[in-house]
């Protein structure tokens, strides 16, 4: 092919991109905080009840405050797994925080979810 003596500036992305982006992580980011929250707080005073409590089994003042941390920490885990797995394909930090914190936010819903599923089905 023959060169038709134009060039070509590689196109960055612009300020209103950014904008977009940078936007969408902090909203994501304090929405997926805030549903955590809720949780977060239940476990932890359901875990300290249940510790405290005389008449649990060793078995269950181990597991249950296990079980309910990992629920509590799966959406951080995962998110930053996202994040890094879009650093490593060499995009830019603010386009890699992007589907990590979608999924921040996916994760806190399925906690605030699972939350209400123990609330509804409780005895």
């Amino acid at each position: 092919m023959r060169d038709s003596g134009t060039t070509d500036a590689p196109r960055g992305r612009t300020r209103g991109e950014r904008l977009t982006e940078g936007v969408t992580v902090a909203v994501a980011s304090a929405l997926a905080s805030a549903l955590l929250a809720g949780p977060a707080l239940v476990f932890g005073t359901t875990t300290w009840h249940l510790v405290t409590d005389p008449g649990t089994t060793a078995f269950s003042r181990a597991v249950v405050p296990v079980l309910l941390l990992a629920l509590t920490m799966a959406p951080l885990v995962l998110a930053r797994w996202v994040f890094r797995s879009g650093r490593r394909r060499g995009r830019a930090r603010l386009t890699a925080a992007t589907p990590a914190a979608l999924t921040l936010l996916a994760g806190a819903v399925v906690a605030l979810a699972a939350l209400w599923l123990v609330f509804v089905y409780a005895d």
